[in-house]
């Protein structure tokens, strides 16, 4: 199963759901790989798993958003539909990274990049994020780039 890159899993999935009839599955997987489909085609080239696991992020990110705003407005159907949503997407991004290893990574490239004022939060993150390879959200990154930073 680990040979496998991200967009054959999701197309997998998408096959099984279905197959079964689960219709927040199949709409869930339908709408990520339109998404994938929609910067494939605009940046004619095709996404490797990094690009295709912080679009994944960004689709987590947005429905997460979305769930706050479904709570504001008292719409427990919404906010059950997003949290559903982003369960299965979660479920194509490795295991998220443990603060104390982002920190570590962190650390790590602020020594390697030789930064020392927040100025420098450019090239840390350049040298970080291939690390992370979407196992933490980029502003966790980014926050603790410019908290080791000060």
């Amino acid at each position: 199963m680990k040979s496998m890159d991200i967009k054959t899993q999701l197309n997998e999935s998408l096959k099984t759901a279905l197959k079964s009839g689960d219709m927040t599955r199949k709409d869930t997987l339908r709408m990520a790989l339109a998404a994938i489909k929609q910067v494939e085609v605009d940046k004619r080239t095709v996404l490797d798993d990094a690009a295709v696991m912080a679009l994944l992020q960004k689709e987590i990110k947005n429905r997460r958003e979305a769930l706050e705003e479904a709570k504001k407005a008292n719409r427990p159907d919404l906010a059950s539909a997003n949290e559903a949503e982003i369960a299965i997407l979660e479920t194509f991004l490795p295991a998220a990274m443990p603060a104390e290893e982002l920190r570590a990574l962190v650390k790590a490239a602020i020594a390697e990049t030789g930064a020392a004022a927040p100025s420098d939060m450019g090239k840390v993150m350049k040298a970080v994020m291939p690390k992370v390879a979407g196992r933490a959200p980029n502003s966790d990154v980014s926050a603790m780039v410019k908290e080791l930073l000060q």
